[in-house]
């Protein structure tokens, strides 16, 4: 199972739908709140190049892929 992270803001409801999305695939995900953590806001912006939420990361290294939104086809086609 590859490695999933979600960056997230309380406020984001395309946040709580690709969680929920992930919950009902049951996909393990850690979820990074950039609200409560500056440092964490400073990684999204490295990952993704923006700070604009949700970002998912799938993977990890050289196989690591950034999606930005919730984007379920594309996470689909990462997570097979």
């Amino acid at each position: 199972m590859k490695k999933v992270k979600i960056y997230t803001s309380p406020t984001c409801g395309y946040c709580n739908m690709a969680k929920d999305w992930m919950d009902e695939k049951k996909i393990n995900y850690i979820e990074i709140d950039v609200a409560k953590d500056p440092a964490a806001a400073q990684e999204l912006v490295k990952e993704s190049g923006q700070m604009g939420v949700p970002v998912i990361v799938v993977g990890e290294g050289d196989e690591k892929k950034v999606v930005v939104g919730f984007d379920q086809g594309k996470l689909e086609e990462l997570l097979k």
